[in-house]
């Protein structure tokens, strides 16, 4: 029991080598259970788990993940192949989406890759994917700034900004609920 206390536990292996603790100062498996807010059972698998692999069983276990769908020597090989350019596999213009790349393995590997996924196969590889430019080449800077200066000012304006009060018949409120229209008298 040495290795439990050289190193950080997590508050799950604390748990369970508490439950070893108890059981060995002669609990049962339900007061332990009742004493640490886990099931019979949980306990019951711990202790069959020290019964047969010993008190490192009880050590927490890093949870390795799915398998990877590459081998890491393919995955290697993938900056190669996108070094070709995007129009080298069909692909209209010389952009990198994450999308582009996924179908690049799957042509290459016969491997799918959800287009979200690639960005962290290529972060791990250090290779950026490239966004598109959101603006349009043809994109006139100074025909934007002339509008922006001088017809946005006057869109802009709002109604009874000139001091005028706002019509009635323009006011929201009147014209969707009846409760907001002007009083009117009732004949005698």
């Amino acid at each position: 029991m040495a290795a439990k206390n050289t190193r950080t536990l997590d508050w799950r292996e604390q748990r369970r080598w508490r439950a070893l603790d108890l059981k060995r100062d002669g609990w049962t498996h339900h007061e332990i259970a009742e004493a640490l807010a886990v099931t019979k059972g949980a306990v019951s698998q711990w202790m069959t788990r020290v019964a047969t692999e010993g008190d490192e069983a009880l050590c927490a276990r890093p949870h390795p993940g799915a398998t990877p769908k590459l081998r890491p020597e393919q995955l290697k090989l993938l900056p190669e192949f996108l070094s070709h350019g995007a129009e080298a596999y069909g692909f209209r213009g010389e952009l990198w989406t994450c999308a582009r790349v996924a179908e690049v393995i799957r042509r290459e590997f016969g491997v799918a890759y959800h287009k979200d996924h690639v960005s962290r196969l290529l972060k791990a590889l250090r290779w950026t994917p490239q966004k598109p430019a959101e603006r349009a080449a043809q994109r006139d800077e100074a025909q934007i700034a002339e509008w922006r200066d001088e017809r946005w000012p006057e869109l802009k304006k709002k109604p009874g900004a000139s001091g005028a009060p706002r019509s009635l018949s323009t006011n929201r409120a009147f014209t969707c609920c009846p409760a907001w229209r002007a009083p009117t008298r009732r004949a005698a």
